[in-house]
């Protein structure tokens, strides 16, 4: 069996794991998952949230739904598993949903509900860059990745 080169946000891959149930699907990324040079993962699945869910913003340290519930306990939960899976797979690259806040690697929204994007990283993101792994989004896919 092959060894996963990326983690891979699991709603890029056509799983209905997104806040409002959708689904986001890129037949490269899912052939990835297929082939074996990726797994698929929604930090926000892992970290215990429902699909769908209320959407979700980083309003200082803290993951706030549009309702005011405080989500950061389930997003910190999911990011730290996103770690381990790359710990105990040997993966080094993780190709992320740009503007989420779990996996927004360069923006994600501001905090107000509004819409209103920043620069920024979602928690997902900011563990595994600290943590050395290198990011990528569908916005800006690793060289040889075409969708």
């Amino acid at each position: 069996m092959k060894q996963p080169t990326y983690l891979i946000s699991a709603c890029l891959c056509g799983q209905s794991c997104r806040y409002d149930g959708g689904i986001i699907d890129y037949p490269a990324l899912r052939r990835l998952v297929r082939e074996g040079t990726a797994l698929p993962y929604c930090p926000e699945c892992a970290g215990g949230l429902p699909t769908p869910r209320k959407p979700c913003e980083i309003l200082g340290d803290r993951v706030l739904a549009a309702d005011g519930t405080d989500c950061t306990a389930e997003y910190t939960r999911g990011a730290a598993g996103a770690l381990e899976l790359c710990r105990a797979h040997g993966i080094t690259a993780a190709i992320l949903k740009e503007g989420s806040p779990s996996c927004g690697a360069h923006r994600i929204r501001d905090g107000s509900h509004t819409g209103r994007k920043i620069p920024g990283m979602g928690l997902t993101a900011r563990l595994l860059s600290e943590s050395g792994i290198a990011l990528y989004t569908e916005e800006q896919l690793p060289e040889g990745i075409e969708t």
